[in-house]
């Protein structure tokens, strides 16, 4: 793998973003392309930058720590956090992203908030929402929208948070036409909360993966999270 490989995938991927984006009546360059870079390498993000993607993705802080400290020239990266955050963990993850994409309760809002203070900082976050209610992953759960409502209007008053939007990952299936009713359903659910509380942004669905971006695309995403897609499989987990 080198930076033409990274190059060529990436052409092809905005390629069917746009042809997806299109399906949907929608504008390509409203889809940000985040490059998730978990397990790679710290080549293999400079590679990614040269070849014209500056929106990075890591699922764990340590590894993200890591690789900043060997990336420190590529100022105008911008770092994303997609996966689990634990809370004694949220003052180093709010030194090395720009977003968070993985708020998955309100004690880890209010520590962030706490956090954020200190530094004085504003920290652009997504609310993950785990559709399925899938045991083995985190998020906000779609049947107990009570708690997730609740949840959101103790965080609309922490002035150094700024709530942009929604993330979810969908269930593993055969076929990604077989998640659609997921993608719809945070669709659905972040135009309901736009409407009960357009204090906030709001702007933003982190949504579909290498195996189902172009359907996420076409149902609302504003962020898709690809890995395989554009560096190959991963050697370890």
């Amino acid at each position: 793998m080198d930076t033409q490989d990274i190059a060529a995938n990436l052409e092809r991927v905005r390629a069917r973003i746009a042809a997806a984006a299109a399906r949907a009546g929608r504008d390509p360059r409203e889809v940000t392309l985040v490059a998730v870079t978990k397990s790679f390498p710290a080549e293999v993000v400079r590679m990614a930058v040269a070849a014209g993607l500056l929106d990075i993705g890591e699922n764990r802080v340590q590894e993200a720590r890591d690789k900043r400290a060997l990336l420190a020239d590529l100022a105008a990266v911008r770092w994303h956090l997609v996966g689990h955050l634990q809370r004694n963990k949220a003052g180093l993850a709010l030194q090395l992203f720009d977003w968070i994409h993985s708020v998955d309760s309100l004690e880890l809002a209010q520590t962030l908030e706490r956090r954020a203070a200190q530094v004085e900082r504003t920290v652009p976050v997504l609310l993950e929402i785990n559709v399925a209610g899938e045991e083995t992953k985190f998020g906000f759960r779609l049947h107990r929208l009570e708690t997730l409502l609740s949840a959101v209007e103790a965080m609309l008053v922490l002035p150094h948070l700024r709530l942009e939007g929604l993330m979810t990952v969908a269930p593993i299936a055969a076929a990604a036409e077989a998640v659609r009713p997921v993608f719809r359903r945070v669709y659905e659910l972040r135009d309901l909360l736009r409407r009960h509380y357009p204090e906030a942004p709001w702007r933003h669905l982190s949504m579909g993966m290498t195996d189902d971006y172009e359907v996420a695309v076409e149902e609302g995403a504003t962020m898709v999270r690809l890995g395989r897609a554009l560096f190959g499989e991963r050697t370890i987990s």
